[in-house]
């Protein structure tokens, strides 16, 4: 067969026309550093830059669409983003009331708590583990969290379940997860804290995970002193999805994967899905896994809406999320 004939014809085998026009899609092409540099137009050029740039531009817009028709923002995190300079994005965004549910793991909890009482550092993440252990430094990924850091944790913790604990007894009430966080918050009183401006804003905030980590074995000791001591998970499943269904519009923003991610879409199954949702991960779908799964996957459980405006970023968020808040909430 001529070579040419070859390639004309080739649209037949895969059901496209052979003359489709490409006139009206966007060229590729990146920001022009030769210019004065302008912040606004450097984010506006990642719509035409390719690859994931185009999705971390898709994800800047639905986030302001979300904005604009005044959807419910759920915002979904893993403990790794508290251990990151992400904190202090995530405090920014509950301080100013950008977003109004919120969901995480046991480790974003005490993490944050943590940090309150002392600092995490840079470190590295090729630090070889016996020479770290050895000398009591504990590693996530390319950070440094000297163990001594618990010892602060498990102080302060010991005197809010004493606190907690007589509360309860005296107002004869159970705590679930977000009522015994809100607690937490006021009762840490940090400026630095998500938690105390969750708390003070009253913004709830989720942990059906909380008997993990750290957080779970203060739970644990609480409870061998108490024994009366309990907890009431179940509350938050009726109370999560009671709000979803009073919402005209929902946006759903993960970080990373896992229960937080899963807990918030589950949530909205019970309206059909979400109206808007941006997930960034670096999580892929080769496994099943639901941290890795996609929006069409996610669909089909009724968690999305099917014509939601919707992107998945795969993308460290440390690097992406920043950039989504400064592109959308950091504008106001």
């Amino acid at each position: 067969m001529h070579p040419k004939r070859k390639y004309k014809d080739i649209g037949k085998v895969y059901g496209v026309e052979t003359t489709l026009s490409l006139e009206n899609h966007p060229k590729i092409e990146g920001y022009d550093f030769n210019k004065e540099f302008d912040f606004n137009g450097f984010l506006d050029k990642y719509f035409t830059t390719g690859f994931q740039a185009n999705h971390l531009a898709k994800a800047i817009k639905i986030t302001n669409m979300m904005r604009e028709e005044k959807a419910t923002i759920y915002l979904s995190f893993t403990s790794n983003m508290i251990s990151s300079g992400l904190r202090e994005i995530i405090r920014y965004l509950v301080q100013n009331k950008h977003v109004h549910v919120l969901c995480t793991t046991a480790g974003g909890i005490e993490e944050d708590v943590i940090k309150c009482l002392k600092p995490f550092v840079a470190g590295d993440f090729n630090a070889p583990g016996k020479y770290l252990f050895d000398r009591g430094i504990g590693r996530i990924g390319n950070l440094f969290v000297p163990n001594e850091r618990y010892l602060y944790f498990e102080e302060f913790m010991n005197k809010f379940f004493e606190y907690i604990y007589h509360k309860q007894k005296e107002e004869n009430i159970s705590f679930t997860s977000h009522t015994l966080l809100k607690e937490l918050g006021l009762f840490l009183d940090n400026d630095e804290s998500y938690l105390t401006w969750a708390a003070r804003n009253d913004i709830k905030v989720y942990c059906p995970a909380l008997i993990d980590g750290s957080f779970g074995d203060m739970i644990y000791f609480a409870r061998k002193r108490y024994k009366d001591f309990k907890l009431e998970l179940t509350e938050d499943i009726e109370d999560i999805v009671d709000f979803t269904l009073q919402q005209k519009k929902t946006g759903i923003i993960c970080l990373g994967g896992g229960v937080p991610k899963h807990f918030l879409l589950n949530a909205n199954i019970f309206r059909e899905g979400v109206d808007f949702a941006v997930y960034v991960t670096t999580a892929m779908s080769y496994d099943g896994s639901d941290s890795g799964g996609n929006q069409e996957e996610a669909i089909t459980w009724g968690k999305i809406k099917p014509h939601a405006p919707r992107i998945k970023l795969v993308c460290d968020a440390t690097i992406a999320f920043p950039l989504i808040v400064a592109g959308s909430f950091g504008k106001s």
